[in-house]
């Protein structure tokens, strides 16, 4: 289930950062989900939550966990199955108005307000979009925002196809699709833990992240050839008839179940209460700011990829398919790797970034064309593994009945941002060159994460330690706790 672009009563839980697993001070680099979100993810349930019709039966204990443990929930597989044609279609879409913009304009700049337009809503109406998911029952929403979104994938279809098409459009369509993503966003990020539960919660949302990386094997490389063969129009077509596929499967699902929660009253100041919330929480707010940096000035590949494979290897709509093919062949790796972890650590998402944006900068930099295609597949990894890392860890960190509102701000940050960052990447790639505009966006993801993991590593009373001697018991860096200062320290300094 896609957008064009994963429970809800529980007491408030335990803050990590103040009560370690051993009753001590948590690591908060090494803590980011509380401990009765754990012991949920054990297979306990949240206080509140039900599986079935709201009366409150226990459900039985999950079964052994494995990288496909979400798939044996019935309704979990008619999501998924539902998710891989839609999101097939939504891939075609998008390699495909990322070209016809280009190729109406040649600018990148004009590329980079597509996608500004297309993620303007969510800055704007991010958060309103998370009360709305925690007021309404998220299944009747889903099928509203999905039939939405078909319907104006099937308008730019019309369009393009008639040969009426004009730039206009195209930004009036992505910001239609922008608006529809504020309410369909949250609601489908929180409805996965009414799917599966809380013990299967990080796996369903590491395959859901594969299954939509997934779609990007196949959506651009049939899109590049559509594109060539026929024109764009034919790819909008099926990306709006793609749609009926999650209809579908969000009709047939069966509502005992589910494992319902009660919807939030409506009342005042909600949208208040969940920043308070976020901004009291250390395991919430530093991965939602680091999301905010990587996702507004790191995620920019519509306009890189098109701006390499067009001005840097003089390729066409072929090369550009190609290259996020290969993107979301790493991406799928990593998503099916973060499947199998059975934790979500801040250490690993703060690695992650690191490693990613350190990537961008080699591919902005590399020679030849080859090498540039090649590190596609490493990025993919390093890019996917960081998003379902922050996205499994504050789904698991947040009270379920603030869930709606801490995803909406979430998403809100992740590409909310690209407003403020796609015209500024996209005018520094038009000014500079490709090669500036991708260094620019990957030293800013690097510079994010190094910024974070020092934070994170002071609240903890960590330090970094290298270690220059070589052997399999030896490692060159790591974080080890700070030596407590002996007695009298202080006034032997002074």
């Amino acid at each position: 289930m896609s957008s064009a672009a994963a429970s809800d009563a529980a007491p408030e839980p335990t803050n990590p950062e103040r009560t370690g697993p051993a009753g001590g001070t948590a690591d908060p680099a090494d803590l980011p989900i509380p401990a009765g979100a754990d012991a949920a993810a054990g297979g306990a349930e949240p206080a509140g939550t039900s599986r079935g019709d709201g009366a409150g039966r226990p459900a039985a204990p999950p079964a052994p966990g494995g990288m496909f443990s979400s798939l044996r929930n019935r309704n979990y597989r008619l999501f998924a199955g539902g998710a891989i044609v839609s999101n097939t279609g939504t891939w075609m879409s998008r390699i495909a108005q990322d070209w016809l913009v280009l190729s109406l304009t040649g600018s990148s700049f004009a590329v980079g307000i597509t996608t500004a337009l297309q993620f303007l809503p969510m800055l704007l109406f991010g958060l309103y979009g998370g009360v709305i998911a925690d007021r309404y029952p998220k299944r009747r929403i889903l099928l509203t925002t999905q039939a939405l979104l078909g319907l104006l994938g099937l308008g730019l279809a019309a369009l393009t196809l008639s040969g009426a098409v004009q730039v206009w459009h195209v930004y009036a369509i992505a910001f239609g699709l922008g608006m529809v993503t504020v309410v369909d966003n949250p609601a489908r990020q929180a409805f996965v833990v009414e799917m599966v539960g809380p013990a299967d919660v990080r796996n369903a949302v590491s395959l859901n992240s594969a299954n939509f990386q997934s779609a990007r094997l196949i959506g651009p490389a049939v899109a590049g050839v559509l594109i060539t063969a026929v024109g764009s129009g034919w790819a909008f077509l099926f990306n709006g008839l793609s749609f009926l596929a999650p209809l579908a499967g969000l009709l047939l699902m069966r509502r005992s179940e589910l494992y319902e929660v009660p919807t939030a009253p409506r009342g005042k100041g909600q949208l208040r209460e969940g920043l308070r919330y976020v901004a009291g929480r250390p395991e919430l707010i530093w991965p939602i700011v680091l999301v905010g940096f990587i996702g507004t000035f790191a995620y920019n590949f519509p306009i890189w990829l098109t701006a390499f494979a067009d001005h840097v290897f003089h390729g066409d709509a072929g090369m550009y398919g190609l290259f996020n093919t290969v993107l979301a062949v790493g991406s799928v790796i990593g998503a099916l790797l973060a499947a199998r972890r059975g934790s979500s650590r801040l250490r690993l998402l703060v690695g992650a970034a690191l490693a990613f944006g350190l990537l961008e900068v080699v591919a902005a930099l590399s020679p030849t064309y080859w090498i540039f295609l090649a590190l596609m597949l490493p990025i993919g990894v390093f890019g996917l593994t960081f998003n379902t890392t922050a996205n499994a860890s504050v789904q698991l960190a947040t009270d379920p009945a603030m869930r709606g509102r801490v995803m909406s701000l979430f998403m809100m940050v992740f590409v909310g941002g690209t407003p403020l960052g796609g015209p500024l990447v996209g005018w520094v790639t038009d000014v500079f060159g490709a090669r500036i505009g991708f260094l620019a966006g990957g030293l800013v993801a690097a510079a994010a994460a190094a910024c974070v993991g020092l934070v994170l590593a002071r609240m903890g009373g960590l330090r970094l330690k290298i270690d220059l001697h070589r052997g399999k018991d030896h490692k060159l860096i790591e974080l080890v706790p700070r030596e407590p200062q002996p007695v009298g320290a202080e006034s032997v300094a002074a």
